[in-house]
């Protein structure tokens, strides 16, 4: 934790406790893709997208929709095709805090 001046005294600065700096775990299914570790939310929705880029899975005329390969399939709950909005809740179900 970084510390700061306040008045002279040193103080400790408060560590993020939620939202996308959260640490969460993700479940076997998903650390096929991204690792068995504990990562942030962000850096879990990025290592997601660099998955889904390096495997050229973002549906061609619809940008919105991503196609599942057989890593991603079971985190998208068996679905052969999920819009983005729909995989970040698909993939919030597959991490513990």
């Amino acid at each position: 934790m970084a510390t700061k001046q306040v008045d002279g005294t040193a103080t400790t600065k408060a560590a993020p406790r939620g939202g996308i700096s959260q640490l969460v775990k993700p479940d076997a299914a998903l650390a096929e893709i991204v690792g068995s570790d504990p990562i942030t939310r962000a850096d879990l929705t990025k290592k997601v997208w660099d998955y889904i880029k390096k495997h050229d899975l973002q549906d061609a005329k619809n940008r919105r929709a991503i196609n599942a390969d057989a890593k991603l399939k079971p985190v998208f709950g068996g679905k052969d095709q999920v819009t983005m909005f729909e995989m970040t809740k698909l993939v919030n179900q597959h991490v513990s805090k």
